[in-house]
């Protein structure tokens, strides 16, 4: 896809692996300069070392303090990617109080959190803004063991939309990316059975999950200004999984 982000600032979460990691390093080679979020000194550290251009920024972004002073200190920011999160499976039977609030403080508050931060300052600057979540195609359907993971994402696709409606007229746009299974390195080991891998395929008529650039290339296309008028979508990447 021919885009260009010369000129423009983006932050993204969770920068330090997978998804993250490859759309930092798309944005960076697009011409944007890129602030990458992440909690884990050494992701960081390799990232700079690929991409020397790139902002490292080291926070636990579940400490809402620290997150608030951090990001103080990044700059005008016009593209935000909010890619971190994190998934603990359990039965529904079983789930834990530190397992409700630990999913729900890194897939939802800290999504609003950063965007908070971020869009006032699209806001005061007049300048509008792109804002991409990268949600799941479990926040539109049920999972076994996922009780709490699609409970979040469900919210998170519910507040991409509420995030559209109230900064539009500041002409800040806000989506989300709902993929499949993609094939990062994690996702590579837990998909590696045949049968285990066999029976979420046999539901995606496309016949494969998704490879990274696939879901990096929507997050780009929904950043860019090919989708101007794109605005509280919630984007499947899912090779069709949920048409059926």
């Amino acid at each position: 896809m021919d885009v260009s982000f010369a000129g423009k600032r983006a932050l993204v979460t969770g920068a330090g692996k997978g998804i993250g990691r490859a759309t930092a390093l798309r944005l960076a080679r697009c011409g944007a300069k890129v602030a990458a979020v992440t909690r884990t000194q050494a992701d960081l550290d390799s990232l700079v070392q690929q991409c020397a251009s790139i902002i490292p920024v080291c926070v636990d972004l579940a400490d809402w303090g620290a997150t608030e002073a951090t990001l103080q200190d990044v700059g005008p920011i016009d593209l935000l990617v909010n890619n971190a999160g994190c998934s603990d499976l359990q039965p529904f039977l079983d789930v834990t109080p530190e397992q409700f609030d630990k999913l729900f403080n890194v897939n939802v508050k800290a999504v609003m959190h950063v965007s908070q931060v971020v869009a006032r300052g699209m806001k005061a600057r007049g300048s509008g803004g792109s804002i991409v979540n990268v949600s799941s195609q479990a926040s539109q359907c049920a999972f076994r063991d996922h009780a709490v993971y699609c409970a979040t994402k469900g919210a998170l696709d519910m507040l991409t939309k509420v995030m559209a409606l109230e900064l539009g007229p500041h002409q800040i746009r806000v989506n989300s990316v709902n993929p499949t299974v993609v094939m990062t390195e994690m996702g590579r080991l837990a998909w590696s059975s045949p049968d285990r891998a066999q029976t979420l395929l046999s539901r995606v008529p496309l016949g494969r999950f998704a490879e990274v650039d696939d879901v990096v290339n929507s997050i780009l296309f929904l950043l860019s200004d090919k989708s101007n008028m794109t605005t509280g979508v919630t984007l499947p990447v899912d090779g069709g999984f949920l048409a059926c």
